[in-house]
């Protein structure tokens, strides 16, 4: 075991467990200032330690393993919250997985693409990556997000925005079959679509060998636990600080929502300034569609077991604001080339989808 932890950073190993004990600590009913400030700080070193035992684990299993490890992980965890939450809060809910949903697809779209092929053009000019893993993932996402998000406002069965019982569980199933399938292709019958065009520096580096593989799995989860359950702790101050400034309460999923997608943010701008386009482009959009194609049949079965209406809907400007972004998102990455310029797009689009949730 000492030749294991030495093989990493000592940082790595403690931020994980200093989390766990502040969380128990928060439990204990410990509060004020300085213990929120405590509770901000562990997030933030959960966070960076995620993102590097997610890369350990990622060089062990190799491209696109690698990269579905933590979008898998972070989405089933954040999955878990929304329904601890919905089951909690009960029918006032109604709407919490369809804002949660909308805002990481929209973040991850404009945010962290925008800021992945900013900084990977400002450093490299042009990258380039593999245009047939990117159109399937657009594909799959573009479907998914508009079956669930945009249709229920025009079915008849019943009023919109919502789906009847059956359209929900049709929807559900849709969306796993969907999603399953593009985990079948990326990882299998044509995993060749996912992989560098070239092969980079780290790829000829030694893996991390299996006992530090293994040990970076648990504390990958123990940190990616610690920062869901750190952003539930802080939630409460984040919606007093909203409320002060006067802004919506949709800025406080969204807040949370930026919170949840830190690791695979950093991890995937790490890449691209790293020149690895193709691994942050899997990142950043195998995460979207773990997102929207495993949250919204989960929150569906907890919406037909309840009873609970659930709302999925979008409004009109919401709507025109992710078709936009899916069809930027399908030009921008069209040629299998991009510069700076597609970057602050996509980052244009994101401060006006900031800017329109707080100022509607």
């Amino acid at each position: 075991m000492q030749a294991t932890t030495a093989s990493l950073p000592k940082w790595s190993i403690a931020w994980p467990l200093i989390a766990w004990g502040l969380l128990a600590g928060n439990l204990a009913g410990l509060a004020g200032g300085w213990w929120i400030a405590l509770l901000a700080a562990s997030l933030v070193g959960a966070v960076l330690s995620a993102v590097h035992h997610a890369e350990v684990v990622a060089h062990q299993v190799g491209e696109p393993y690698g990269t579905l490890v933590l979008a898998l992980a972070i989405t089933v965890i954040e999955v878990a919250l929304i329904v601890s939450m919905m089951l909690a809060g009960g029918p006032a809910t109604t709407a919490l997985a369809r804002d949660t949903v909308f805002a990481a697809v929209m973040l991850i779209l404009n945010g962290i693409v925008g800021l992945c092929l900013l900084a990977g053009g400002s450093k490299h000019r042009e990258q380039t990556f593999g245009q047939l893993g990117v159109s399937a993932s657009l594909t799959t996402l573009a479907a998914i997000a508009v079956l669930t998000l945009v249709l229920p406002n025009y079915t008849t069965s019943v009023a919109g925005p919502v789906y009847s019982p059956s359209q929900l569980a049709f929807v559900a199933v849709v969306s796993l079959v969907l999603y399953g399938t593009f985990v079948l292709v990326q990882t299998v019958r044509h995993r060749d679509y996912f992989l560098p065009a070239q092969a980079d520096q780290e790829a000829h580096a030694a893996p991390p060998g299996v006992k530090v593989a293994a040990l970076s799995s648990g504390l990958l989860l123990l940190g990616l636990v610690a920062v869901v359950l750190l952003a539930k702790a802080l939630a409460p101050t984040i919606e007093t600080a909203v409320a002060h400034a006067g802004a919506p309460k949709a800025v406080v999923g969204i807040i949370i929502a930026m919170v949840v997608l830190l690791p695979e943010g950093l991890a995937a701008f790490r890449a691209a300034q790293a020149n690895r386009l193709q691994t942050s482009l899997n990142l950043a959009l195998g995460s979207a569609l773990a997102s929207i194609g495993l949250t919204i049949p989960a929150v569906a079965i907890v919406s037909l077991l309840t009873g609970w209406t659930l709302t999925l809907g979008l409004d009109v400007k919401s709507v025109v604001l992710l078709l936009l972004s899916l069809f930027v998102t399908s030009l921008s990455l069209s040629t299998g080339r991009t510069t700076v310029l597609q970057g602050t797009v996509h980052l244009v689009l994101l401060a006006t989808y900031l800017f329109t949730t707080v100022v509607p």
